[in-house]
């Protein structure tokens, strides 16, 4: 029996000012495998094994049934296995991992045959919107935006292999709907301005290698401010990273991790980084655990296995 395996790299989200535009895929994988069977079967081991569902309604066999219904067939009965590592509702993209992971399995056992501009936008319509779905698509630094008349517009960079990411990661879960829902309709037009320099900024930096200039290159005015209310010492885990030796640090997509980066892979202060944020974390009655992680040059796109 055809068996299609697929790797989905986690994702961190807006990389501070760039929201719902940037995202770094990370080597943090979960693992979709899919294969036609005699009766639908959904196993769901790892992280979230215990709240994800396990029938017609988990992410991964409704992505599977978009890309059915894509290229207009019935769904055929489905054996699904997620191995899940990617933390669940962290702000790390499992949700993304979970859709890119379905809709790219789909494809290959289907046959369906649909371009990757398919997928992408098959994707963000599932998700609604790019930021993490790109990266996880197609590995790598994305940014991303949505156009009216070519669907979702991706442009990759190359990975910056010298950059380590710490990730705190708290012991609770924030669902995406819930941080969003505490965004302002509308900001000072210099915040937004303050913006649209500093995500400027991010990409020249990450291009270029200048990770001196990303501590302000992270530095955002439109989301964390507003989101502060529901990661308890935010503020405080950036600044305790970034006078720990990180470069530039900021809260991993809608929260509430919060990511940090470091240059090279000088234990004592990867180490120190995340003792910081830990601490800073503590004193603000949260605990956390840490991760440590680097850019992932493949998405899920290079990683199916028939």
């Amino acid at each position: 029996m055809r068996t299609v395996r697929v790797r989905v790299p986690a994702t961190t989200a807006n990389l501070g000012p760039a929201l719902d535009c940037a995202g770094m895929a990370l080597n943090i994988f979960n693992e979709v495998l899919v294969a036609e069977s005699d009766e639908d079967v959904v196993v769901v081991e790892g992280e979230g094994s215990q709240f994800l569902p396990n029938d017609k309604t988990n992410l991964v066999y409704r992505a599977i049934a978009s890309v059915s219904a894509r290229i207009g067939i019935r769904t055929p009965s489905l054996r699904i296995e997620c191995r899940n590592n990617i933390p669940l509702s962290r702000g790390l993209g499992s949700s993304a991992a979970a859709i890119v992971g379905g809709i790219v399995a789909a494809n290959s056992l289907l046959n369906a045959e649909l371009s990757t501009q398919d997928l992408l936008d098959l994707a963000v319509r599932m998700e609604g919107h790019p930021d993490n779905i790109a990266p996880a698509l197609l590995g790598g630094v994305v940014v991303s935006c949505a156009d009216k008349r070519r669907g979702v517009v991706a442009a990759r960079m190359g990975v910056p292999s010298d950059l380590v990411a710490v990730i705190a990661i708290p012991e609770y879960h924030l669902s995406t709907e819930k941080s969003r829902a505490v965004l302002p309709k509308s900001v000072p037009y210099e915040d937004a301005v303050f913006n649209v320099c500093r995500a400027s900024l991010l990409v020249v930096a990450l291009q270029q290698g200048r990770y001196d200039l990303l501590k302000t290159a992270m530095e955002d005015r439109l989301h964390q401010p507003y989101r502060s209310c529901l990661v308890p010492g935010l503020e405080q885990v950036i600044e305790a990273a970034i006078g720990s030796g990180a470069v530039g640090a900021c809260m991993s997509g809608a929260g509430p991790s919060v990511v940090a980066f470091c240059v090279g892979e000088e234990r004592k202060i990867i180490r120190g980084v995340g003792e910081a944020m830990s601490l800073a974390f503590r004193d603000s009655g949260v605990s956390c655990s840490i991760m440590v992680a680097k850019a992932a040059d493949a998405g899920a796109l290079d990683n199916v296995e028939q």
